[in-house]
């Protein structure tokens, strides 16, 4: 039986070998979120603010980030 699949390309790929019969069906779950609709909402919101920072040039680049905790920064 399957224990483990990941998605790659929009398709679910198991991690193993399965012998389960040709047109088997199964239920997916996806494990990794435990977020309530309000928590959610909250994550959503703030990546939504984070996305118009960066579109309105206000984001700091990956090398920047880096350098700066190289020298204590941040």
């Amino acid at each position: 039986m399957m224990k483990r699949a990941r998605v790659k390309n929009g398709r679910v790929v198991p991690d193993e070998l399965t012998d389960l019969p040709k047109g088997a069906e199964m239920d997916l779950e996806a494990l990794g979120d435990d977020l309530d609709d309000e928590e959610r909402a909250c994550l959503h919101g703030g990546l939504d603010a984070a996305d118009d920072e960066l579109r309105a040039g206000k984001g700091i680049s990956g090398q920047n980030i880096i350098a700066a905790l190289r020298h204590g920064g941040l």
